[in-house]
C-alpha cells in the first residue's frame, strides 16, 4: 500500500464517517473497484486494523469538533460521581455542572451517551466471526447501499420537533440498536442511527447531532481494544507505518470536515442527496458484483 492510496482511503472515511452513507461499505468497495490490493501477502488482520486506525482519525477529528461539549458532559459525569459539599447546611450532595447546548443535566447526557454504545459492543464482541465473514460479500454491501438509503428516506420525511436535549434512556438503547445495525458495511453509523432518531421525532440537525456524538464512544472503544490487540501482536510493520500514519491525518481532517459540514446542511436541507447517491453507488456496486468485473 503506497501514501497516496492510504490518504485517498482516509479522505474517504473521514467523509463517509459522518454522512449517512456507510464508511465501512466504502473501505470496502472503493479498493475493489479501483483493482487495489493492498494488503498482498499480509495477514487479514493488518486490513483491519488500518481500518481502525483510519476510523480512530475521524474520532480525533470528531473529538476536536465537539471538544467543548465532550469537556462538558466530562465535568457533568465527574460532577455526578463525586459528592461536594452544598453551601446551605453542608450535606453531601452532588455537584452541579454547566449546562451545555440544549443539556439541563450534561452528567446524564454523558451516562446516556455511554448506554448507547452498549448494543453495538455486544453484538460486535458476540457476532465478530460473522461480520468478517460478511464484510467482504460486495452484492450484500451493494443491497445495504441501496435499502438503507431508502429507509433513510422513509425516516427525513417524518417529522420531528425534539431537541437533543431530550434525550432519554429508550432514546439511547433504540438508536443504539439501530448503530449495531452498521457492524454490516453498508448499513451506515450515522445513516442508521439519525433514521432512528427522526423515529423518534428529533429534528434533522439534533439527529445528526446525537449520531456523531454516540459514534465516539463506539469508535474510540473499538479503536483501544483493537490497538491493544496490535501491540500484542508486535505491532504494525514497519513498512506499513507511513500509510498508516497519513492515512489517520487524513481521515481525521475530512472527518472534522464532514462534521462540520453536515451540521450546517442539515439545519435547512433534507438527507435526499445522500439517499441518491447511495441507491447509485449500490446498484453501481450490485451490478459489477452480478457481472464479474472485479
Amino acid at each position: 500500500m503506497s501514501i497516496i492510496q492510504a490518504v485517498v482511503l482516509g479522505v474517504v472515511q473521514g467523509l463517509s464517517e459522518f454522512l449517512p452513507i456507510s464508511s465501512s461499505g466504502h473501505l470496502e468497495v472503493v479498493p475493489w473497484l479501483l483493482g487495489w490490493d493492498l494488503f498482498e501477502g499480509q495477514d487479514e488482520g493488518l486490513r483491519k486494523t488500518f481500518e481502525v486506525a483510519l476510523h480512530m482519525g475521524t474520532f480525533l477529528g470528531a473529538a476536536w469538533y465537539f471538544r467543548t461539549d465532550l469537556a462538558r458532559l466530562l465535568l457533568g459525569l465527574t460532577a455526578r460521581l463525586r459528592p461536594v459539599t452544598s453551601r446551605a447546611g453542608g450535606a453531601p450532595t452532588r455537584g452541579a455542572s454547566p449546562p451545555g447546548p440544549e443539556w439541563e443535566d450534561p452528567g446524564r447526557m454523558a451516562w446516556l451517551l455511554v448506554l448507547s454504545a452498549v448494543p453495538a459492543g455486544i453484538t460486535g464482541v458476540l457476532l465478530e466471526g460473522v461480520i468478517v465473514d460478511l464484510s467482504d460479500v460486495h452484492w450484500l454491501i451493494g443491497l445495504m447501499l441501496v435499502a438503507f438509503g431508502f429507509v433513510l428516506l422513509w425516516a427525513d420525511g417524518l417529522r420531528g420537533e425534539r431537541p437533543s436535549g431530550e434525550f432519554t434512556v429508550r432514546d439511547a438503547l433504540t438508536m443504539g440498536i439501530a448503530q449495531s445495525l452498521a457492524l454490516q458495511p453498508g448499513v451506515s453509523r450515522s445513516g442508521a442511527t439519525i433514521s432512528a432518531a427522526r423515529y423518534l421525532g428529533f429534528r434533522r440537525d439534533a439527529a445528526a447531532r446525537l449520531a456523531f456524538l454516540m459514534s465516539l464512544p463506539i469508535i474510540g472503544g473499538a479503536g483501544i481494544y483493537k490497538g491493544l490487540d496490535v501491540a500484542g501482536d508486535g505491532g504494525i510493520p514497519s513498512s506499513f507505518v507511513a500509510p498508516f500514519l497519513w492515512g489517520t491525518v487524513a481521515s481525521a481532517l475530512t472527518g472534522w470536515l464532514a462534521v462540520w459540514g453536515m451540521l450546517r446542511f442539515v439545519r435547512s436541507r433534507s438527507f435526499r442527496p445522500f439517499v441518491v447517491y447511495r441507491v447509485l453507488l449500490g446498484v453501481v456496486v450490485m451490478g459489477v458484483a452480478a457481472g464479474g468485473a472485479r
